[in-house]
């Protein structure tokens, strides 16, 4: 296929993720401080894969070593500043003392662990210092790694435990003394050393060297050209390339914003070219590279977060249940994109602007580890077990042809990536192992879901639209795993409460902290978006989040009707579910774009809105006077006539 001249180098791809992704903003080492990150990257990998393979370490060991690899590793390749980070070729003389630091607190555990065990609950002097400066080095490294938002969250619980009994009203607590909290926060599996960081110790890591592998073997090029065989010449084709792409983009990528400037780098500069505006362009991709994080069987690693803070279910459950949601947001903008390039009159792509489809095909096995993934999973194979398989059949697989064959040189470089990609996610989950130990001493949790309750007076949805208020603001700037720890811990327990599920209550969380990423005015997916388009990055938000609107319905729809989710319902129920769903999108997505066979009125597409909403709520009076309001629009289309399609822009 022709790449287009307009699509982005790597260097600029590189200064997007640079401005938008802090996890991407990493000095450029050179000598021998290169060669020391390089072999412990490489380190950090072969512990994982040694304890994946042979058996993980006590809980407080492993998430330890883990941590200290990660801090120490992040304090030498992220400097206290963003600015000109990628000319600095030498971390400064404090980065190396903090790095050292890091180094002793990773090691403290499992130098002191017969002291520490013989004497659980009581801590030393010694201990309590080492305690502060723990909890100081993680601030430090989420704030370089990860970014100021879940930095000052965790921080302000801090501050929310030492200080609890000089605050007013139903916040108040007893407060914890210092000598509690380090104790808490160190030396027990409920705060730094919590869940949150004992699942990227242990599944996230290999999952995202399972990612670095696909990377190594041209997979992510591959979806492309795949998505461009498959879509590329239908109507907006490059549009339904974007969604087709992100998709399967999300399932190696766990960041919105990565996923956007790798996919989008390809994808908005096609759709530019075809006469999509600059900020649809851009919407178009932020909306489906976000999706990407909701799209089994990955979704961004919280899936395994999932699995240990609900408790009594597997990784399976969550993916099948996340599946019906999936597919009706994806089929959401692929719906409204197909109308918006009628509206428009956008053609998709000529033959010689195709890929060789053979050659294409030649490759669709470049699939098979993802599949092997879900099959494994489905089997009732471990996580764990499952990640470390992919891993090796992506090296097997890559073997069949000598463009994607692994040699020893990429197997090493990506152990290497898969340990840098995981800095970030190991630096966010310790600080959202802070809240959650916050919560757990202090009944935070319990205290804001009363107080959610009665703000909605005790009333399902009411108290369902705060929520959602609430996590699209806590989930603003967060990476997915401490996204998802952060709105699972603060706002599921109110919806709880009220009697909904918990698999419910967390996939509903989960969706608005992940459409933050779209929501203006602090939407980091847009705006890395309109940095490869060139379009007015608030547009483009807003039209990210029109796109995605699917997102925003969805969430209440498997809250109050938990069959979406495959919970509690038959085969033939769930076929009409799924029938209803799609053909509720379709009414909402021209709705919204104000397009079908041909212009609609706004009466029509006020119709379509409010059928489409209530053919995706799975119930029976709803569907059947859904359906009416829809077969009534159908028949609008071809009996009344209107402004017809648009005549095809000439490019």
């Amino acid at each position: 296929m022709k790449h287009n001249e307009e699509t982005l180098s790597q260097e600029e791809q590189q200064k997007l993720l640079e401005k938008y992704d802090p996890e991407a903003n990493t000095r450029s080492l050179k000598g021998i401080f290169g060669w020391i990150v390089f072999l412990g990257l490489l380190s950090f990998s072969l512990f994982q894969l040694y304890t994946g393979i042979f058996g993980v370490l006590t809980a407080q060991l492993q998430r330890s070593i883990h941590l200290g690899f990660a801090l120490s590793l992040i304090f030498l390749l992220f400097p206290a500043r963003r600015k000109n980070r990628g000319s600095q070729t030498k971390p400064a003389w404090y980065d190396i003392c903090l790095a050292l630091a890091a180094i002793g607190v990773g090691a403290y555990w499992p130098l002191m662990i017969d002291d520490l065990v013989s004497r659980v609950g009581v801590i030393t002097e010694l201990d309590f210092y080492v305690g502060v400066a723990a909890i100081l080095l993680v601030l430090e490294a989420t704030r370089r790694a990860v970014g100021l938002p879940i930095t000052i969250i965790a921080s302000l619980f801090l501050l929310y435990a030492l200080y609890g009994p000089q605050l007013p009203g139903f916040l108040a607590h007893r407060g914890l003394s210092p000598e509690r909290l380090i104790q808490t926060m160190f030396y027990t599996t409920e705060g730094i050393l919590g869940t949150p960081l004992g699942v990227s110790a242990t599944f996230i890591f290999l999952f995202l060297l399972f990612g670095a592998f696909l990377v190594k073997t041209g997979v992510g090029q591959y979806f492309n050209d795949l998505a461009v065989t498959l879509a590329g010449k239908a109507t907006g084709g490059p549009a339904k390339v974007a969604i087709f792409s992100s998709a399967l983009q999300g399932t190696i990528s766990g960041s919105s914003v990565a996923n956007v400037v790798t996919s989008g780098s390809f994808t908005i500069p096609m759709m530019k070219k075809l006469g999509y505006k600059k900020e649809f362009a851009g919407g178009v991709e932020a909306a489906a590279s976000t999706g990407g994080q909701l799209m089994p069987p990955i979704m961004g690693a919280a899936a395994f977060l999932m699995v240990e803070f609900i408790g009594g279910i597997t990784y399976w459950e969550i993916a099948k249940a996340a599946a019906i949601p999936a597919l009706l947001y994806f089929t959401g903008i692929w719906i409204m994109t197909h109308f918006e390039a009628k509206r428009v009159g956008l053609r998709g792509l000529k033959k010689e602007e195709m890929p060789n489809r053979k050659e294409v095909l030649k490759k669709i096995y470049l699939l098979t580890p993802i599949l092997a993934v879900i099959v494994l999973l489905m089997s009732g194979m471990s996580v764990t077990r499952a990640a470390l398989w992919a891993i090796v059949i992506t090296i097997l697989v890559s073997a069949i042809r000598k463009e994607t064959r692994i040699g020893f040189k990429d197997i090493i470089d990506a152990l290497v990536d898969g340990a840098r990609t995981a800095l970030g996610v190991a630096a966010a989950t310790a600080a959202a192992g802070i809240i959650v130990g916050v919560v757990t001493k202090t009944g935070l949790g319990l205290k804001l879901a009363n107080g959610l309750l009665d703000l909605a007076g005790g009333a399902l949805i009411p108290t369902l639209m705060l929520t959602m208020v609430a996590c699209i603001i806590l989930g603003m700037g967060s990476p997915t795993t401490a996204n998802y720890v952060i709105t699972s811990t603060i706002a599921a327990p109110a919806i709880i409460l009220l009697g909904v599920p918990d698999l419910s209550a967390h996939l509903f969380v989960f969706y608005f902290g992940i459409v933050a990423d779209i929501t203006p005015p602090v939407a980091l997916a847009a705006f890395a978006a309109a940095g490869v388009s060139g379009g007015e990055p608030i547009k483009t938000g807003v039209n990210s989040a029109k796109l995605a609107i699917a997102a925003f319905i969805i969430p209440y729809m498997f809250v109050l009707s938990p069959e979406l989710l495959m919970i509690d319902t038959v085969w033939y129920h769930l076929i009409w579910i799924i029938f209803t769903a799609i053909a509720g999108m379709t009414a909402i997505g021209s709705g919204v774009i104000g397009f079908w066979q041909r212009k609609l009125h706004w009466l029509e597409r006020i119709a379509g809105i409010v059928g489409g909403i209530l053919l995706i709520y799975p119930e029976g009076m709803s569907d059947m006077i859904g359906l009416v309001i829809f077969l009534i629009l159908v028949a609008l289309q071809f009996f009344v006539k209107g402004k017809g399609t648009a005549k095809p822009e000439t490019v």
